[in-house]
C-alpha cells in the first residue's frame, strides 16, 4: 500500500481562464469564489504550496453590490509612508470612484499572505464594466 501524497509537478499544471459577473452579487462572495479559483481549490490537483490555479477576469465590478449598511460605514486605509498620512476612504466613495480596487483588495485579502499569494494576484483581471481585452483567451463562464 502506497502512503504517499501525490504532488503536481510544475509542468503539469493546466491552466483555464475563466471569468465571473459581478452584476448584482455580494462583492464578497464574487471575490471569495475569484479567490478559491485563483488558488485552485476546484481542482483534484490543488497543492497548497504551489500555484496551480487559473485565470479569472471579473467584469461589472461597478454594479456588484454590498449588503448591510457596508457602504457608508466601511472604509478603506492606507499608508502612504508618511508622517501622518494615514488615507481613509468611504465604500461608497470607492465603489463611484474605483470599483475595480474595491474588488482586487477583497479578492487580495482572501489569498495567503506571502510571495504565492502574490504570484497568484497577477492572474486577476478586474473591469468596472462589461468589455475586456481578454477574448482572446476564450475564457469560460464561471456559475456559482
Amino acid at each position: 500500500m502506497n502512503n504517499t501524497t501525490y504532488s503536481v509537478k510544475k509542468n503539469e499544471i493546466e491552466r483555464k481562464w475563466y471569468i465571473i459577473d459581478a452584476e448584482n452579487k455580494p462583492l464578497g462572495r464574487v471575490a471569495s469564489e475569484a479567490a478559491r479559483l485563483l488558488r485552485g481549490k476546484h481542482k483534484p490537483t490543488y497543492t497548497p504550496n504551489m500555484d496551480v490555479g487559473d485565470y479569472v477576469i471579473i467584469t461589472n465590478c461597478s454594479k456588484a453590490v454590498l449588503t448591510g449598511n457596508k457602504l457608508n460605514q466601511k472604509v478603506y486605509t492606507h499608508f502612504t509612508g508618511y508622517i501622518g498620512n494615514m488615507k481613509k476612504t468611504l465604500a461608497k466613495d470607492m465603489m463611484e470612484q474605483k470599483p475595480e480596487k474595491a474588488m482586487m483588495i477583497a479578492v487580495k485579502g482572501m489569498l495567503p499572505h506571502n510571495s504565492l499569494g502574490r504570484q497568484m494576484l497577477t492572474k486577476l483581471r478586474v473591469y468596472a464594466g462589461e468589455e475586456h481585452e481578454n477574448s482572446a483567451q476564450k475564457p469560460e463562464a464561471w456559475k456559482f
